[in-house]
C-alpha cells in the first residue's frame, strides 16, 4: 500500500469546481495530521507535502539525535546508532527527516483516513454550494427539468446542482416535462440536514423584474427605474415605472414599438397581461392609472385610512373592477390604498307638471304637445327651436328654462 491509494481521492478535489486549490490542500494536510495525532499521539514535528495535482503526497517526520539511551521520546527523538543505520555521518542533536509511508498506518487507518477526507470534501463542497446560491438570491437561472413532481420540479443548473421549483412558486399554468429548459429566479436558499436547499420562483415580483432588465435596455442601464412591481400569477400584472431622463417615455420604452419588448415577457409569463403605467408621487393621479383602463370621474382620499372612494361612470365601473376583481385589487396594491368603487350619482329627470306652482298649466300643456313632458326633455332643445315649435314667446320660454336649470343646479 502507498501512496496511489489516494489518487481517486485527488481526482475527486480536481473536479470540485467550487473548491480553490489552497482549501483543498489545508484540508487534506488537516486530516492527515488528524492521523497522523491519532497514531503518534502529536503531529508537531512532521512536515506534510501535497502536491494535489499530481496526487502525490510525502509525509516526513523530524527527530532529534540523543545519545544511545537517552530516548526518551520516540516520536521527537532518535538515539545515535539508529540515526547512523540512516546514514552514518550524523552527530548528536543533528536532526533527522525520515519519510513515513502511507502503509505503516495499516489499511484500516487508510480506510477511515479516506472515509473522513470523502465526508469533508462533501461538507466543504455544501458549504461551498450554498455560498455561491446565496449570493445569486434575486437573479434569474436557467436550468434543465430533472424530474417533475406533484409538489415540485427538480431543475439542474449547469454544474448539475440541484435546484427545487415547488408547486406554489410555479404559475398555475406551467406545465413542465423532463428535458424542457426553464427560467425562474433563486427566490431563497436555506440549510436542510445540513444540505444546501436552493428553492426558485416563477411567481416572485421580482422574477418579473429581473425579465424586464433583460428586455429593456433603459431599465438596465438604469434610465428608467420600476419603482413597483405587483402580480397575480398568471393572471394580470401592474408596473409603475419612472424615467430619469424626460426624453425618454417609460411606458413606451417598456412596451416597445407594437408591443415588441413586452411580448416575449408575457410569453414566458404564460400569457399574464402586464399593464404598465407613470409613477408620479400624487396619490389620486396614481390611483387613477392604476385603475387603467377604466377612465375615473372623481376620487376621495383618506390619508388616515389609507383608504380611496373612486367614483365612475356606470358603464366604467365594470373596467375598474375587472375579471374577478383583479383590476383593482392590483390597483389597491401598487397604491397601498384601499380602493372602493362607486357609480357617479345621476340626476332624476323630473315631470313638468311637479313646476306647475312655478309654471301655468298651459305653458306646461305646450311642451307637452312638442313630446317635452320631464324638464330634461326640455333642456335639450335650444331656446330657438321651442320657440319656433311652440306658440310660446321667447321671453316666456327663458323664464321657464331659468326655473328648470335652478333644479338642478
Amino acid at each position: 500500500m502507498d501512496n496511489l491509494n489516494l489518487i481517486g481521492t485527488f481526482a475527486e478535489f480536481k473536479e470540485l469546481k467550487n473548491i480553490d486549490k489552497a482549501t483543498m490542500v489545508g484540508v487534506l494536510e488537516d486530516v492527515f495530521r488528524h492521523l497522523i495525532a491519532k497514531t503518534y499521539e502529536s503531529d508537531e514535528n512532521f512536515d506534510i507535502i501535497i502536491n494535489p495535482d499530481k496526487g502525490d503526497l510525502e509525509i516526513w517526520r523530524n527527530r532529534i539525535v540523543v545519545e544511545d539511551g537517552q530516548v526518551e521520546n520516540p516520536n521527537a527523538e532518535i538515539s545515535l546508532s539508529d540515526a547512523k543505520k540512516m546514514d552514518a555521518t550524523y552527530e548528536v542533536g543533528e536532526e533527522v527527516a525520515e519519510e513515513i509511508k502511507l502503509s505503516s498506518f495499516g489499511r484500516r487507518s487508510v480506510l477511515s483516513l479516506r472515509q473522513n477526507l470523502a465526508a469533508r470534501i462533501m461538507d466543504l463542497e455544501k458549504a461551498n454550494l450554498y455560498n455561491i446560491y446565496k449570493e445569486k438570491v434575486g437573479e434569474i437561472i436557467t436550468g434543465e427539468v430533472y424530474q417533475v413532481w406533484k409538489k415540485e420540479v427538480l431543475v439542474l443548473d449547469d454544474e448539475g446542482n440541484e435546484l427545487v421549483l415547488p408547486k406554489s412558486e410555479q404559475i398555475p399554468t406551467d406545465f413542465f416535462r423532463k428535458g424542457d429548459s426553464i427560467r425562474a429566479i433563486v427566490y431563497k436558499v436555506e440549510m436542510k440536514n445540513n444540505s444546501p436547499l436552493i428553492i426558485l420562483s416563477r411567481t416572485a415580483p421580482e422574477f418579473l423584474e429581473r425579465l424586464f432588465e433583460l428586455e429593456v435596455p433603459e431599465i438596465f442601464d438604469g434610465l428608467i427605474t420600476i419603482k413597483k412591481i405587483v402580480r397575480i400569477p398568471g393572471e394580470r400584472a401592474k408596473v409603475a415605472v419612472e424615467s430619469y431622463d424626460e426624453r425618454v417615455d417609460p411606458v413606451g420604452a417598456c412596451v416597445g414599438v407594437k408591443g415588441s419588448r413586452i411580448y416575449s415577457i408575457v410569453k414566458e409569463l404564460r400569457n399574464e397581461n402586464i399593464d404598465v403605467a407613470n409613477y408620479t408621487s400624487n396619490p389620486q393621479l396614481l390611483i387613477q392609472r392604476a385603475l387603467n383602463p377604466a377612465k375615473v370621474s372623481s376620487i376621495e382620499l383618506n390619508e388616515e385610512t389609507k383608504t380611496a372612494a373612486v367614483y365612475l361612470k356606470p358603464n366604467e365601473v365594470s373596467l375598474a373592477i375587472g375579471k374577478g376583481g383583479l383590476n383593482i385589487r392590483l390597483a389597491s396594491m401598487l397604491t397601498g390604498y384601499d380602493i372602493d368603487v362607486y357609480r357617479e350619482f345621476e340626476e332624476e329627470d323630473v315631470d313638468l307638471d311637479e313646476f306647475s306652482d312655478e309654471i301655468d298649466q298651459w305653458i306646461i300643456d305646450q311642451f307637452k304637445s312638442i313630446g317635452c313632458d320631464t324638464a330634461k326633455s326640455v333642456l335639450e332643445y335650444d331656446p330657438d327651436d321651442l320657440a319656433k315649435r311652440t306658440d310660446l314667446e321667447e321671453e316666456t320660454i327663458k323664464e321657464v328654462i331659468d326655473i328648470l336649470k335652478s333644479e338642478f343646479e
